[in-house]
């Protein structure tokens, strides 16, 4: 097994101090552990590591029982697998017991324990994702990942076929660590022909990991080269279907060339691949959240503001609609005029973002207080009221709402409105 160059410095010393406290305590209980997976590799690519995860050769009972010896809680996360998590000062880390698998199957994989560090990275996904990092500051590098991480290569550990084959999550797993490590250079040519080879696997794929997934590549900025391999590919095709734009990828791919050095959100970003009128099968085939769908469906109702529109129109835009919905709008409106400049699409997207949020001043009970009697009158008046405040650019303050109120209840008084109490 390969270790890393001597030259590497401490590793864990660039880890905020709760964490680098919560692992020296944990390896003061698992003298024998490795810290493993996205940590090591996010570690030696000084990014900010998010998960502590730990394995060990000793089977989970074992792993329970040192740990309440020294004190601490050890939560069966899931003990058919091998993980137990550990809560140290506040810090969750989670130890997994080495393991080999017997039969392949997503993430419901049939494991055994093993005591071989080779068998158990063997079983990981990509190069760089099954380096281990020993107390001593070792990192042990059975695949090639320091060099590959260095280079901006994502490289399957063995046969890319068979990794495919065990999880199809892992091609949506490719393309999103390809935007976040790859280099500007050609993708690894076995992994690009495994993944086209098996885009009908996507379909057994669960909703929810296949939407869990998307969005974290959705969230990860700068995926422009990304997503034309993956249209290239075929793989949104495969995702959605007939619901996919009859230009495939084009539109997210302008509107990535649009966006420069700013992320649209992650929903966005979906809007961009979706036919308009597909928004709520969509959401159906991602299982997206409620809030979700129905972003998704404003995001494709309507067309979006003009860059010249005054502050009149968008605030009376801000009372109708989220500015987020109304953001999301102008992205896709930038991205939608081929080849054109900025043309003040930031700008706008600035100032709905940063307009304060109008607030209509009348409520029920003024309308009631003026003579309307309680009933569905009330909101007509005030549906009324709200959109003729609307536009005057939601300027008028109460008192000259209530003005106008009682101009248009004089008006219907007149014309027999029966909405009046006696």
């Amino acid at each position: 097994m390969a270790a890393a160059e001597p030259h590497i410095p401490d590793l864990t010393g660039a880890l905020p101090a709760g964490p680098a406290a919560a692992l020296d305590r944990m390896w003061t209980i698992l003298p024998e552990a490795r810290l493993v997976g996205g940590a090591v590799r996010d570690l030696l690519a000084g990014r900010k590591v998010v998960d502590l995860d730990l394995a060990t050769p000793r089977p989970p009972e074992a792993v329970v029982v040192a740990v309440e010896a020294a004190g601490l809680v050890a939560i069966p996360t899931g003990l058919a697998h091998g993980t137990v998590s550990v809560m140290v000062d506040g810090e969750r880390v989670e130890v997994t017991t080495l393991r080999r698998d017997v039969v392949t199957d997503g993430r419901h994989a049939t494991v055994a324990w093993t005591d071989d560090w080779r068998e158990d990275a063997a079983r990981r996904d990509f190069t760089f994702n099954a380096m281990s990092l020993d107390r001593a500051g070792v990192v042990h590098d059975c695949f090639g990942g320091l060099d590959d991480l260095r280079a901006g290569r994502v490289r399957f550990v063995g046969r890319a076929a068979e990794r495919i084959a065990e999880d199809r999550l892992r091609i949506l797993r490719y393309f999103r660590f390809l935007a976040r490590f790859g280099s500007e250079g050609a993708p690894d040519a076995e992994a690009v022909g495994a993944i086209g080879a098996d885009l009908g696997g996507l379909s057994a794929l669960s909703a929810e990991r296949v939407w869990s997934e998307l969005r974290r590549l959705f969230e990860t900025p700068a995926i422009g080269p990304v997503v034309g391999l993956m249209g290239r590919l075929g793989v949104f095709g495969a995702l959605f279907g007939p619901s996919l734009r009859a230009e495939g990828a084009g539109l997210l791919l302008r509107l990535e060339a649009a966006a420069d050095a700013d992320t649209p959100p992650a929903l966005v970003r979906l809007a961009a691949l979706v036919r308009p009128g597909q928004a709520e099968r969509v959401a159906g085939l991602l299982r997206l959240s409620r809030a979700e769908g129905t972003g998704l469906a404003a995001l494709l109702a309507s067309e979006a503001l003009s860059p010249g529109a005054d502050d009149d129109a968008l605030r009376a835009a801000r009372d109708a609609e989220p500015a987020e919905v109304l953001a999301g709008r102008a992205w896709l409106a930038q991205a939608a005029v081929r080849g054109a400049p900025d043309a003040g699409w930031a700008a706008l997207r600035t100032r709905l973002m940063t307009l304060p949020q109008p607030e209509f001043p009348l409520h029920g009970a003024d309308v009631v207080a003026a003579g309307v009697a309680p009933g569905p009158k009330v909101g007509e008046a005030l549906a009324g009221m709200r959109g003729w405040w609307r536009g005057q650019g939601c300027r008028p303050e109460r008192p000259d709402c209530l003005v106008e109120l009682a101009q248009r209840l004089r008006h219907d008084l007149k014309e027999g409105f029966q909405g009046l109490s006696p």
